[in-house]
């Protein structure tokens, strides 16, 4: 089984994080590009602003949140395949900016991740 993590962009990082992928539509303010100490930026993996905008980190829409997300990365395989390879051979940490630690794309992505990889 993968092992696929999630993290805020500003957590400290830590030697078990494995490779890790900032998995935002936006470069996170006021980071700089080598203290996130990530592999790639994989905005393709993101969820459209349409979709972001809509959900806003609502507890009371995530399960729709996902559904809809889930369907963005069905149509659009090469977004999150990088991830996806990385995966398959170890740890991963997906890095977000999200305030909300439960309800975010970085979540629900490695949910979907987590169910690809693991059924390979």
């Amino acid at each position: 089984m993968p092992v696929i993590k999630t993290k805020r962009v500003w957590d400290p990082h830590d030697a078990g994080n494995g490779a890790r992928f900032l998995v935002d539509g936006r470069w996170p303010p006021g980071a700089r590009h080598d203290s996130l100490r990530i592999v790639l930026w994989v905005r393709e993996a993101a969820p459209s602003r349409k979709l972001m905008k809509w959900f806003g980190g609502r507890a009371d829409r995530w399960s729709e949140f996902r559904t809809e997300y889930f369907a963005e990365l069905d149509g659009n395989p090469k977004g999150w395949e990088p991830i996806a390879r990385q995966a398959r051979l170890g740890p991963v940490t997906l890095i977000y900016v999200s305030k909300n630690r439960q309800h975010n794309n970085a979540v629900a992505l490695a949910d979907y991740l987590s169910r690809v990889v693991g059924s390979d």
